[in-house]
């Protein structure tokens, strides 16, 4: 059985709308299974056959030029959608945005694209776990310790890398899922090895009390608990009685 399968994705893009005629120009993704990175990775860059903006250019360092001699979304589609498989939750980083543009070329191109019940937010989770503070990747990744040097651009393959990674630390940490096959630590040891303990028996001791310390007994509870579980019944009905 292999598990469940989550491809950590990243897009870029010539702006932010696709319905004002914004293109797709890069795609990076990473697979996990059971949240354990397997090394599979799928990237590509795209000619979105327009002009990229300059102000975009100073985000992603994407240019037109750069961009001219890769092939359009049309013949990369199908590669995509194989990397996801029939099986893939798709996890983005405001994945309203990234979603946006993949299932409007998809769509585009007669795809179906893809349900939001197959997508996670790790925006939301996010802003879940720490509310009313910044969540973008970079602060994530501080956050986190993750180390983000070199991410001098937005680059749809490492931003996929590190919000893989993110990801991870906002569902608790890669160490619990990875600590089932790891071999126990010293201390772990400590806390779960057994140790054969031994008793020394003694003979059960009684404490017979007199007739005076039993009467004074019972006067104190008589006197101090009303409704005592020790009163007999014939007590508790000359009580109601009286």
């Amino acid at each position: 059985m292999q598990g469940v399968r989550e491809i950590v994705f990243d897009t870029e893009t010539t702006g932010f709308d696709p319905e004002t005629g914004d293109k797709l120009v890069e795609i990076g993704a990473v697979e996990l299974i059971n949240h354990v990175p397997t090394g599979r990775t799928y990237h590509q860059y795209i000619n979105p056959e327009r002009e990229v903006p300059e102000e975009v250019v100073k985000v992603h360092g994407l240019t037109t030029e750069y961009l001219k001699d890769f092939p359009n979304f049309a013949a990369v589609a199908q590669d995509f959608i194989d990397f996801v498989g029939d099986d893939g939750i798709l996890v983005a980083h405001n994945a309203t945005f990234d979603m946006k543009f993949i299932n409007y070329e998809l769509r585009h191109l007669g795809y179906e694209g893809y349900s939001w019940d197959r997508v996670v937010d790790t925006l939301e989770i996010a802003k879940n776990k720490f509310p009313g503070q910044r969540n973008n990747l970079d602060v994530l990744c501080k956050r986190f310790g993750i180390d983000n040097s070199a991410r001098t651009f937005h680059g749809a393959l490492l931003d996929a890398q590190l919000l893989a990674e993110v990801y991870l630390e906002l569902l608790g940490g890669a160490e619990p899922s990875m600590e089932l096959d790891a071999a126990p630590t010293s201390k772990k040891e400590q806390h779960t090895e057994t140790k054969e303990i031994h008793r020394v028996y003694r003979e059960p001791r009684s404490f017979p009390l007199n007739d005076e310390q039993i009467a004074q007994h019972r006067a104190f509870l008589e006197e101090n608990i009303k409704d005592s579980l020790w009163l007999s019944d014939e007590k508790k009905e000359e009580e109601v009685a009286q």
